[in-house]
C-alpha cells in the first residue's frame, strides 16, 4: 500500500486539481500495476482514504448528464509532508518487496528435481515475454509524449528481468546436475530424517 500511496499523492501534486480517474489512467500508462503492484481497482479506495485522513482535499464534484459524479482532489500541505516522507524513504533505503517466488523457493526441496528445473525454465519464458512487452512500449510512439524517467524505469525492469533470466537457467542447470541441496555437515532437526516427500 505505501507505494501506492506514495504515487497517488504524487500525481495529484504533480496534476492537481485532478480527477480519480486521470490519476488511474496516468498510472496505467506507466504500467505501474505491474512493476509497484498498484491495483487499478483500488485506486478510488485510496484516493478517498486519503481524503478522509486528510491528506487530500476535494476541490469540487461534478455530474455530466447519467454518468456517475466525479470528484476532483488537490493535495493538502500534509499530504505533500507525507509524500515528501514516503519518497525519500524508497529513495534512500532498499526495501524490497515481499517476493511469493523466494517464499516457494526456500522448499526446493519439496519438489522433484525435474519438476523445479522446469519450473525455473518457465519462469524465465515468461520473464522473456514481459521483457518484449517493455521493450515494445519504450519503443512506441506514445511513449514520446510521457516523461523521460518513464523509459528508465522500464530499462531498469528489463536488465533486472535479464539478470533473473540468467539465474533460473544457471540454478535449474545445477539442480538437473544434481547438486546437492544441503551441505554433509547439515544437522536436521531429527538427524538421519528429512521431512517427507523431501528431495535428497
Amino acid at each position: 500500500m505505501s507505494a501506492t500511496r506514495m504515487m497517488i499523492l504524487g500525481l495529484v501534486q504533480w496534476m492537481q486539481p485532478v480527477h480519480g480517474y486521470d490519476v488511474r489512467r496516468e498510472l496505467l500508462s506507466w504500467s505501474a500495476d505491474k512493476w509497484a503492484n498498484v491495483q487499478p481497482g483500488s485506486i478510488y479506495h485510496a484516493l478517498r482514504k486519503l481524503a478522509d485522513e486528510g491528506l487530500l482535499h476535494e476541490v469540487a464534484t461534478e455530474q455530466v448528464g447519467a454518468r456517475p459524479a466525479r470528484t476532483t482532489y488537490g493535495i493538502t500541505e500534509r499530504g505533500a509532508a507525507e509524500f515528501q516522507a514516503l519518497l525519500r524513504n524508497e529513495w534512500w533505503n532498499l526495501t524490497g518487496p515481499a517476493d511469493p517466488f523466494m517464499a516457494a523457493f526456500s522448499f526446493l526441496p519439496a519438489l522433484p528435481r525435474d519438476e523445479a528445473a522446469a519450473a525455473l525454465r518457465n519462469r524465465a519464458t515468461q520473464l522473456r515475454a514481459g521483457i518484449e512487452q517493455l521493450r515494445a512500449a519504450n519503443e512506441a510512439d506514445w511513449v514520446k509524449t510521457k516523461p523521460v524517467f518513464v523509459s528508465w524505469m522500464w530499462e531498469r525492469s528489463i536488465d533486472m528481468g535479464e539478470a533473473e533470466i540468467r539465474w533460473c537457467e544457471r540454478t535449474a542447470k545445477l539442480i538437473e546436475d544434481g547438486t546437492p541441496y544441503v551441505p554433509e555437515s547439515f544437522t536436521p532437526q531429527r538427524p538421519g530424517e528429512a521431512p517427507a516427500g523431501w528431495v535428497e
